[in-house]
């Protein structure tokens, strides 16, 4: 039909060999800024059948054992038993994490940006006007979050005892001009353990998980096509099906198809690289651009440069949803904001060993006590500024 088109949207469940990986370079950086606020860490991860490897660069005051922060994750995701394919007790763990460049800890300490890039957020009003707001995110990357997030819920609170840690949803989302209105189909690949019990589990997630969370937000109707398992049992799944390594879902992690994102990843890494705390500063201008009304649908990106405080570049994208030019725009932002590395860390309290809970179901669209970038501290100033 004319004037309308179709996005989707992924999410995954925590046992997903790229979310193990994700989880558990966040778990480590988590204990070592727990013991060292100003430690450097740019953690990466690799998990294979029965195997976890640790590599990348540490710089601290302190001495973490890797090994017991592995298993300890691992075990809370779910793999905890051999039955899994994959066991936190008998998994050969491999750490050679290596001290930071001393070079690059001298650019840090000078106040600058410890690695360079591009990063990129993204707001969009597209959810207000349905029954469920959406975080001002793409409605269907907020609608897969939830949905992965309550599978993930039904295996630990015991609704659905047969599933095991590893899972994925993918939406599709029909919008008319910018607003979505229908969802035409929902995607649930869930692993489980008894292939026999296919059929009542398929009935069971459509009842208690699927319809529950999508529902409220008035896109699910007798028309969407909804499939769970598809292709049939889903009994083994995670590392031994798949090997996983940190880094590899960003769209996932970041807005899906919707809008750019940026190649560098979050997991892993401290605060003063801009992959992390930039990524987090663009996202909180955007909303906050949006939530002030001065644009419906938003992109900041800004540019930072090894060694430097402040951001090269900074451009705002407003798709011609503006009320103001994108020029104008980018002048109150650099007006109302310190866009510095040292700035972001500090305002958003980023020392602080948070990030284990982040590494799943996406980085943005959170409640604002799990992430300060989300609160709209800007609204105010920057509606009064452009009136």
């Amino acid at each position: 039909m004319s004037g309308q088109r179709i996005l989707s949207a992924e999410s995954v469940c925590p046992g997903n060999p790229h979310k193990v990986a994700d989880a558990l370079a966040d778990a480590v950086l988590d204990t070592i800024l727990a013991r060292d606020r100003f430690a450097r860490v740019n953690c990466k991860v690799l998990v294979s059948t029965g195997l976890v490897m640790l590599a990348g660069e540490v710089t601290c005051d302190t001495w973490v054992d890797a090994g017991a922060v592995v298993r300890k994750k691992l075990r809370e995701i779910g793999y905890d038993e051999p039955g899994t394919g994959f066991d936190a007790s008998s998994c050969a763990i491999m750490n050679i994490l290596e001290e930071q460049s001393e070079e690059l800890g001298l650019a840090v300490d000078r106040r600058g940006a410890g690695d360079q890039g591009t990063v990129v957020g993204y707001a969009s009003d597209e959810g207000e006007a349905l029954p469920q707001k959406t975080a001002l995110l793409p409605a269907g990357v907020y609608l897969a979050h939830a949905l992965a997030r309550e599978l993930c819920r039904a295996r630990v609170d015991g609704r659905a005892p047969e599933l095991r840690p590893d899972g994925k949803v993918l939406l599709s989302v029909r919008y008319a001009g910018e607003r979505p209105v229908h969802l035409d189909t929902v995607v649930v690949f869930a692993q489980h353990r008894d292939a026999a019990a296919l059929a009542r589990l398929q009935q069971e997630l459509r009842r208690q998980v699927i319809e529950p969370v999508l529902a409220p937000s008035g896109l699910l109707d007798g028309d969407s096509q909804v499939l769970v398992n598809p292709a049939g049992p889903f009994t083994r799944g995670g590392p031994p099906v798949d090997a996983g390594f940190t880094g590899m879902l960003t769209a996932v992690d970041a807005y899906g198809p919707a809008a750019r994102h940026a190649s560098g990843c979050f997991s892993g890494k401290d605060p003063t690289k801009p992959d992390r705390s930039g990524a987090y500063l663009a996202r909180h201008l955007a909303k906050n651009l949006v939530a002030a009304g001065l644009a419906r649908r938003c992109e900041v990106s800004l540019s930072y440069v090894t060694g430097q405080e402040q951001p090269i570049l900074l451009q705002v994208d407003e798709f011609g949803t503006g009320k103001l030019p994108p020029e104008r725009l980018e002048m109150l932002l650099r007006d109302h904001c310190d866009l510095g590395i040292p700035a972001i860390i500090e305002s958003f309290d980023l020392r602080r060993p948070m990030y284990a809970p982040l590494s799943c179901f996406g980085q943005f669209g959170r409640p604002e006590a799990e992430a300060p970038w989300e609160r709209l501290s800007l609204v105010e100033a920057l509606a009064r500024a452009a009136r």
